[in-house]
């Protein structure tokens, strides 16, 4: 299943990085900590690895384009899988794109935990 790559905080300062360069193109295989990209940080240019396998179904930044943490940046999944609608949630915000799977999981769950306590807080 594909799945949307934010990217991550590459230092405990990093605010944004800058997208220097692709190691990897569309199409490629990728391995558990392959490089993916390097990114300069406010401190220093960093390797972006992949904690996910899988192979390149799409990069969703250019190189030079600066980002904020949990960005989407790129799409995982099995070769030839459609992610049409992945492109299409990732150019629509970074916050939805950044965990699909997770908010689709837990939002029922905090919105039980926390209705109870906006009710009593009213």
């Amino acid at each position: 299943m594909a799945k949307i790559i934010g990217l991550p905080k590459l230092s405990p300062t990093m605010d944004e990085g800058v997208l220097a360069r692709w190691a990897k193109k569309v199409g490629d295989e990728v391995a558990i900590d392959d490089i993916l990209a390097e990114v300069e940080t406010d401190k220093a240019t960093m390797e972006f690895r992949s904690f996910d396998k899988g192979f390149v179904l799409a990069l969703l930044a250019e190189e030079g384009e600066t980002l904020k943490p949990d960005a989407p940046v790129i799409i995982l999944g099995s070769k030839g899988e459609d992610v049409s609608a992945l492109v299409a949630q990732a150019k629509g915000g970074a916050a939805v794109a950044a965990a699909p799977v997770a908010t689709t999981a837990t939002a029922p769950e905090a919105t039980t935990a926390t209705a109870p306590e906006a009710s009593a807080a009213s």
